[in-house]
């Protein structure tokens, strides 16, 4: 899960409160948990000390929420009265969870948040493409790209001009499917996708991957249901192709991404035929280590595993976000008079977002670092 979204909660000092509250309309009393619910936070902000003014602010915020076409969960951070993140969950919290804190408390966000990376997905025919993007949540426009159409009859007589037509006809399908690529390479930057779905005719599909530039033909998957018709669209197999595609991917990366902390931990023997090798030094295990790597920037990926000892272990930390430490002293040598305490896996995910690291959780049963805290590293010392 990439971290920029965060950033704006390190703009500014808190306190903080923060809400995962559950925003589901399943059952036939929807409308009274909702309202349990609500009360039922408000009660653990008050109790936590969240001055009435910030509460305020959270209550008239959750009171808009509409009755359908909800996420499952959201996640609320407020300071100064004034709600400043307020984000949809691909998950529902297992219990509503309110706190007041130095930071914000993020770390319920790596399991949450839809970790797989959005996709775009082009629907193809021998003229065009319309390009959506999808993620857990949503499925938008994001672009079309319009060829030139064939003309006459895919079928036409066997005589001296069957051959030329033909050629005309394949010429225009190429030159369509470097439109098309063309339209791809230019929306990808923008879209913030992770994969790119082709969906169409399997010969449209390959005479179109076969133009994409190399970077995006390595994240490029097919797939055999869906295209550009309206009967395509509406393929019911689409959705769950797609699905598959993003989880497959997300757990490729994940399993990639803990081979070389493995390796890099100078623990390898573990690793599969085109996994990332990593040199002994290239990852950081524990909170000691971990914070060093955050300080100089070195992280490239943070990994928290689902149960983590040391995640709820206080660290001392000073308003910026490089100045945070195991000891009291440690932050006081960085110029900060008077340093507060904080969660160790709040603190970590301040530090990773504003070295434009990502963030992995590794589920339970997985093997990963040692306290549920480490880091692959971009580069050691």
């Amino acid at each position: 899960m990439e971290l920029g979204f965060l950033k704006p909660l390190f703009d500014r000092p808190g306190p903080w409160a923060s809400v995962y509250i559950d925003t589901s309309w399943a059952s036939e009393d929807a409308a009274q948990q909702w309202h349990l619910r609500r009360r039922a936070v408000a009660g653990q902000l008050i109790d936590a000390g969240a001055d009435a003014y910030t509460c305020e602010a959270l209550m008239r915020r959750l009171a808009e929420e509409p009755v359908s076409g909800t996420p499952p969960g959201r996640a609320l951070f407020a300071a100064g009265a004034e709600v400043v993140l307020d984000l949809p969950l691909a998950a529902a919290p297992y219990i509503g969870e309110a706190s007041w804190s130095t930071l914000p408390h993020t770390a319920p966000l790596a399991g949450l948040r839809d970790d797989q990376p959005p996709c775009l997905v082009a629907f193809i025919d021998h003229v065009g493409a319309d390009l959506e993007l999808w993620d857990a949540l949503r499925q938008e426009p994001a672009g079309r790209a319009e060829g030139t159409p064939w003309r006459g009859h895919r079928t036409v007589p066997e005589d001296r001009h069957e051959w030329h037509y033909r050629n005309r006809v394949e010429n225009t399908w190429k030159q369509n499917a470097e439109i098309i690529a063309d339209e791809i390479n230019r929306t990808w930057p923008e879209c913030g996708a992770g994969l790119l779905v082709l969906a169409g005719d399997a010969r449209e599909r390959k005479v179109v991957r076969e133009r994409l530039p190399q970077q995006i033909r390595a994240v490029t998957v097919e797939t055999e249901h869906g295209s550009r018709s309206s009967a395509g669209r509406a393929d019911g197999h689409l959705d769950e192709a797609v699905a598959g595609i993003r989880e497959e991917h997300a757990r490729k990366r994940l399993r990639d991404a803990l081979d070389h902390f493995r390796a890099g931990r100078g623990r390898g023997g573990e690793h599969r035929p085109g996994s990332v090798e990593a040199g002994p030094g290239e990852a950081a295990e524990g909170v000691p280590a971990v914070l060093d790597a955050l300080r100089s920037h070195q992280v490239a990926t943070l990994l928290l595993a689902q149960i983590a000892p040391d995640a709820g272990r206080d660290v001392w930390i000073g308003p910026g976000a490089d100045q945070v430490g195991v000891q009291r002293g440690d932050v006081q040598a960085m110029g900060v008079p008077k340093p507060e305490r904080a969660r160790a896996d709040d603190a970590l995910m301040r530090s990773a977002a504003a070295g434009d690291a990502e963030v992995m959780l590794v589920p339970d049963g997985m093997a990963g670092p040692s306290g549920g805290l480490g880091a692959v590293l971009r580069w050691t010392t």
